[in-house]
C-alpha cells in the first residue's frame, strides 16, 4: 500500500483535545490534497475524528471549520488553481467556501472506537496516559481488518512499552507534535526496536508533507523535549524553594519566573510555561519518566501539593490559559499563588521590592519578542550574555547557574543515548520551545 491508499481511511483518537484537533486539521489538509489528484478521483477519502464526548466533538468541528478559513489564506494560491480547474471559479471568497466545505466533508466525528477498525492509519492522541493508550491501541489492533499503522503522539512513553504491551509488533511509531500541532513546526520522530523500516520512511515523507521540522530522538522516556524541560522545571522549583527561604513563596515564583522568561530570554517564564503545559500533565510526565531514569529523581513534591490544593493549569476549551502557579486576566498575568495560604496575591503587591532584589538585565538586554526575528541574533545575545557574567547581582548570579544546568541537561541528553547529537537538542529547544537559543550553546563558556 503506497503513501496515498493509507490515507484513504484514517483515524484521529482524542480528536478533540488539544493536540487531537490539530492533527485532525493537519490530516484532513493533507488527506484532501490527495484527494484532489487526478488518479484519486473514484477513490472514497474518510477521516474519522473520535473521541468520547459529543459535545466536544461538536466544538471540534467548528473548530476545524474556522482553522480552515484560515489556512485557505495562507494556501490561497495552490487552493486557488485547483478550483479553477476544477470549476471554473475564481472568486476568492467562494472559492474559500468550497474548501472549507469539501475538507469537512472528509471529516467523520464518530464516539465509538468500532469506527477505527477498517481505518490504514491511527494518529493515536488520547491523555498521557500509558495504560490508557495500551488500552485503545490494543483493541484497535485486536479488531482491526486492515493491519494498521499506529502513530502515537505521546511526549514521555517509551514506543517500545507501547508496541509489547499492545503487542502491535513493529507497526507503531512516535510521531510528536508539539503545542498547538497547526503552528508548531517540529515533530519528533521516535522508533521502537520493532519499528517497521515501512512505518519510518512514511512518518519522514509525511513530516516533509506537512511542513515539519523532523528531529530524531532514541526510544527513551520523555525523549530530547520533556527530557529537558522537566529536568529544567524540577531546576527552577528547586531554585524557587533556595529563595522560598529568604523570601515569600509567590516572591520567590516571581522571581524565577521573571529570571527564566525576562534574564534568559525565553518566550514564557519556567512557572507560565508548567501552566501552560499543564501542572497535572508535568507530574504524569515525571512518573512515566521516573522508572527509566536510574541516576536521578525525576519527581516534585511541589506540584503534588499544588494538584492537592485543585490547581492544574493547562488550558480552557477555547484556548484560554487556566489559572496554576500564576492567574491570568485575558492573558495577563496579575497574581501568583501563595500555597500556604491557598490564595493568590496580587503582583503589584511585591513585584517592586523583588525586581530591587534582583537588578536590572544586563546592558544590551532585549525582549524575547524583539530578539527572536533579529537577524543579528547571536551577535547580540553574545554581547547581553558577556556582560551579564560581569554583573555582581543577584539576578545575574541566578540566570548563569540556571543557564549552565540547562546547558548540562541538554549535554546529558546526548551522553545518556536520549538525544542523537547536541545539534538535535539545540533545535528542539529552538524550534519546538521557541527559544531564542540553544541549551548546549548559550554563551556560558
Amino acid at each position: 500500500m503506497n503513501y496515498e491508499n493509507r490515507f484513504e481511511n484514517v483515524t484521529v483518537l482524542g480528536a478533540a483535545g488539544k493536540m487531537g484537533s490539530g492533527i485532525l486539521l493537519l490530516t484532513s489538509m493533507e488527506m484532501f490534497g490527495i484527494s484532489q489528484k487526478p488518479e484519486n478521483k473514484e477513490k472514497n477519502y474518510v477521516l474519522y475524528a473520535l473521541d468520547v464526548s459529543e459535545d466536544a466533538l461538536s466544538g471540534l468541528m467548528a473548530y476545524i471549520q474556522d482553522q480552515l478559513a484560515k489556512q485557505f489564506k495562507r494556501k490561497a494560491d495552490t487552493l486557488r488553481q485547483i478550483y479553477i480547474d476544477k470549476t471554473g471559479q475564481n472568486d476568492d471568497a467562494v472559492i474559500a467556501a468550497m474548501y472549507v466545505k469539501d475538507v469537512m466533508s472528509l471529516i467523520k466525528p464518530v464516539t465509538t472506537i468500532e469506527s477505527a477498525y477498517e481505518s490504514h492509519l491511527i494518529f493515536e492522541a488520547a491523555s498521557e496516559n500509558p495504560a490508557l493508550k495500551v488500552k485503545l491501541l490494543s483493541q484497535i489492533n485486536k479488531n482491526t481488518k486492515v493491519n494498521p499503522w499506529f502513530f502515537t503522539n505521546t511526549s514521555s512513553i517509551p514506543i517500545n512499552y507501547l508496541d509489547n504491551e499492545a503487542n502491535l509488533n513493529g507497526s507503531i511509531i512516535g510521531f510528536h507534535f508539539y503545542n498547538p500541532p497547526a503552528v508548531q513546526k517540529l515533530v519528533e520522530l521516535i522508533k521502537c526496536n520493532r519499528t517497521k523500516p515501512e512505518i519510518h520512511e512514511f512518518a519522514r515523507h509525511l513530516i516533509k508533507q506537512m511542513n515539519k521540522v523532523e528531529v530524531p530522538s532514541y526510544d527513551f522516556a520523555g525523549f530530547i523535549g520533556n527530557g529537558h524541560f522537566m529536568r529544567d522545571a524540577i531546576h527552577g522549583i528547586t531554585t524557587m524553594e533556595r529563595l522560598n527561604k529568604e523570601m515569600s513563596f509567590p516572591e520567590a515564583v516571581y522571581c524565577v519566573n521573571k529570571i527564566t522568561q525576562d534574564f534568559m530570554i525565553r518566550p514564557m517564564g519556567i512557572f507560565q510555561l508548567i501552566d501552560y503545559v499543564g501542572i497535572d500533565v508535568c507530574s504524569l510526565i515525571m512518573k512515566v519518566m521516573q522508572p527509566y531514569v536510574k541516576d536521578e529523581i525525576i519527581h516534585s513534591p511541589l506540584l503534588d501539593r499544588m494538584m492537592e490544593t485543585g490547581i492544574k493549569g493547562g488550558q480552557n476549551h477555547d484556548g484560554s490559559q487556566k489559572n496554576g502557579f500564576l492567574k491570568y486576566e485575558k492573558g495577563v498575568i496579575t497574581a501568583i499563588f501563595d500555597i500556604d495560604k491557598k490564595d493568590y496575591i496580587k503582583i503589584e503587591d511585591f513585584a517592586t521590592e523583588c525586581d530591587k532584589k534582583l537588578g536590572d538585565p544586563a546592558p544590551g538586554h532585549m525582549p524575547w519578542k524583539s530578539i527572536i526575528s533579529n537577524k543579528d541574533r547571536t551577535e547580540l545575545l553574545e554581547k547581553y550574555f558577556s556582560a551579564m557574567k560581569g554583573q555582581k547581582t543577584t539576578g545575574a548570579a541566578i540566570t548563569i547557574e540556571y543557564m549552565k544546568k540547562s546547558k548540562a541537561i541538554g549535554e546529558k541528553l546526548v551522553t545518556d543515548k536520549v538525544a542523537y547529537s547536541a545539534e538535535d537538542v539545540n533545535t528542539v529547544l529552538l524550534t519546538g520551545f521557541l527559544h531564542a537559543y540553544g541549551p548546549i550553546n548559550n554563551f556560558t563558556d
